[in-house]
C-alpha cells in the first residue's frame, strides 16, 4: 500500500476531487494509505476549487479524530486525505497580472514580439490570469510551466516515495486543463537530476482521466469561452494526446457524455460554481479504479459506459462493477446520513446514545458539527446530480414514503413484523441500540459512534436487500 499523489487541474479536476472525497467518506474501497489531493487552479476565487478545498479539510479534520486499525470495522472516512500544504492548492505565483505582463512583453525586441503575436492574439495578451485562461490552453502550458520549478513541486518531489503512484486529473476543452495536463506529464517524466527522488518520480506509475465535453455553457457576447468551439479544441487535443501522452501513462481514461447542459457562461471567480455532475463521479472511479489495479505493466486505454441509456441514471443503469463497487456504501451512508439529520436529536435517551454517551454536548462538539457540515456538501450534490443532465438519481432524496423504499430499483425485503414490528428510523434505532451493546467502551467517542452507525447499517442491507 502506498500514497497515491492526485492533480486536480482546473474547475473539472476541482469538482472530481470533491466526488472523490464523497467516494471515500462513505468507504468506496482505495488501495492506497493516503491519497495526497493537489489542486492547480490560477484563479484564487474560483467557487468550485475553493468549496472543494472547504471539503477537503472537512473531510482531513473528521478523520483525524478516528481510529483504524484490525480491530475497526468502520470503513467510513477509512483511507487518509492528506495535504501537501495546507491548502490543498499549489500557489501560481504571478497569477494577478495581465499575460503581457507575465511573459515581459515589452521587454521583447522587434523580432521576438513579431513572433509573440503570431502565436498569441492580442486579446491573448490583453487577458487578465486572475480568472484562469478562458479557454486557451496556449496561455495556460506558459504560465503552468513555472509549476516544476516553484517551492511546491519540490516539496511533492521530496514526499515521492517508490511505489506511490500518480494520477491527473483534466479536461481536454478548456484552457487550465488542456494545458496543464501534458505539460505537468512531460515534466513528471523528465523530473530534473536536481530534484529529490527524481528517478522515481520519472518511473512512477501515472494515471489520468481526460474529461471531454459534458456540459455547454450559454451564449454571452461578453465572454471568451464560446461552446461551439469545445468539440474542435478536443479533436485538435486528442490528436496530440495520441501521439504525446497516451504513451507517457500507466492508464489513461476517458470520459465524456453527449447529454449535455447549459450552464450560466461565467470566466471564472466566485460565480464559477457548477452542479455536481455524474460525469465527474464517473471520473473519481476512475482515480479509484487505478489506486486498485495491481497490473500497471502494461499501458491501458480505458473508457467508461452504462449499462442502460438513461437520462436519468440509478444505481441499476450502471455496469455490474461500478454498481458492485458503489451502490452498498452509498446506500449505507445514505442511511447514515438520513438518521443524524432526521431522527438522532429525538434518541438521544434511546439506549445506543446512552451507551456511546451521545449527549447534546457531543452534537456541538467540532468532529460532529464537521460531520454535519460535510454530510451537507455530499447532499447537495446528490441532489445537483439527480437534476442535471445526464441525471444520477439512486435515492429518493425527500422521502414520504417507507424510508427503506428510497433507494431506487432495489425492492426492500419485508418480513411480516420486522424488528418487533419497526420501521424507517425506529428500525434503525432498535439496529443500533442492539449494536451499541457489543461496543468496546475503550474506544474514543467519536469512534464508537461511527462504529455503531456504520455495523448497524450494514447488517441493515443485508437484512433488507440482501447484500
Amino acid at each position: 500500500m502506498s500514497k497515491l499523489y492526485v492533480f486536480g487541474i482546473g474547475g473539472t479536476g476541482a469538482r472530481v476531487l470533491k466526488s472523490l472525497s464523497f467516494l471515500l467518506a462513505t468507504g468506496v474501497k482505495c488501495n492506497s494509505t493516503s491519497v495526497v489531493p493537489i489542486l492547480i487552479d490560477p484563479d484564487a476565487a474560483n467557487s468550485d476549487v475553493n468549496q472543494t478545498v472547504d471539503i477537503l479539510k472537512l473531510y482531513e479534520s473528521i478523520r483525524s479524530k478516528l481510529t483504524f486499525n484490525r480491530e475497526t470495522s468502520n470503513q467510513f472516512f477509512k483511507t487518509d486525505i492528506s495535504p501537501l500544504n495546507p491548502d490543498f492548492r499549489i500557489n501560481i505565483q504571478d497569477s494577478k497580472k495581465k499575460f503581457k505582463e507575465f511573459i515581459d512583453y515589452q521587454s521583447l525586441d522587434k523580432k521576438n514580439k513579431s513572433l509573440v503575436s503570431l502565436l498569441f492574439s492580442e486579446k491573448n495578451l490583453n487577458a487578465d490570469l486572475e480568472e484562469g485562461f478562458k479557454g486557451n490552453p496556449n496561455m495556460g502550458s506558459v504560465v503552468l510551466n513555472q509549476f516544476t520549478t516553484s517551492k511546491d513541486f519540490e516539496v511533492f518531489a521530496s514526499s515521492f516515495a517508490q511505489g506511490d503512484r500518480i494520477f491527473i486529473i483534466s479536461s481536454i476543452f478548456g484552457g487550465t486543463g488542456a494545458a496543464g495536463f501534458p505539460l505537468l506529464l512531460k515534466n513528471i517524466r523528465s523530473a530534473s537530476p536536481t530534484l529529490n527522488n527524481h528517478s522515481h518520480l520519472q518511473t512512477a506509475p501515472i494515471g489520468a482521466v481526460s474529461v471531454l465535453p459534458y456540459f455547454g455553457v450559454k451564449k454571452d457576447d461578453e465572454s471568451d469561452i464560446e461552446k461551439s468551439t469545445f468539440i474542435s479544441k478536443t479533436k485538435a487535443a486528442l490528436r496530440y494526446y495520441e501521439h504525446g501522452v497516451n504513451d507517457s501513462v500507466n492508464s489513461m481514461y476517458y470520459l465524456g457524455d453527449k447529454l449535455v447542459k447549459d450552464y450560466d457562461n461565467h470566466e471564472g471567480g466566485v460565480e464559477q460554481k457548477n452542479d455536481g455532475h455524474f460525469v465527474e463521479l464517473a471520473a473519481a472511479l476512475a482515480v479509484l479504479d487505478f489506486a486498485n489495479e495491481t497490473d500497471l505493466s502494461t499501458n491501458k486505454i480505458k473508457e467508461f459506459g452504462i449499462e442502460n441509456e438513461s437520462q436519468n441514471l440509478t444505481f441499476n443503469d450502471l455496469g455490474d462493477k461500478t454498481k458492485s463497487d458503489i451502490l452498498k456504501p452509498l446506500s449505507k451512508y445514505y442511511f447514515f446520513r438520513s438518521y443524524l439529520e432526521n431522527a438522532l436529536v429525538e434518541n438521544l435517551n434511546s439506549d445506543f446514545a446512552i451507551r456511546l454517551d451521545i449527549k447534546e454536548q457531543f452534537l456541538n462538539e467540532d468532529f460532529y458539527q464537521k460531520l454535519k457540515k460535510l454530510n451537507k456538501h455530499l447532499w447537495d450534490w446528490l441532489n445537483q446530480m439527480s437534476t442535471n443532465q445526464r441525471g444520477f438519481a439512486p435515492f429518493t432524496l425527500n422521502p414520504e414514503n417507507d424510508l427503506f423504499d428510497n433507494i431506487k430499483g432495489l425492492k426492500p425485503h419485508k418480513s411480516i413484523f420486522g424488528i418487533n414490528g419497526l420501521k424507517n428510523y425506529e428500525r434503525i434505532t432498535a439496529g443500533l441500540n442492539k449494536t451499541a451493546k457489543k461496543m468496546n467502551t475503550s474506544e474514543s467517542t467519536e469512534d464508537r459512534f461511527m462504529e455503531v452507525f456504520f455495523d448497524t447499517t450494514e447488517k441493515l442491507m443485508a437484512a433488507k436487500y440482501k447484500l
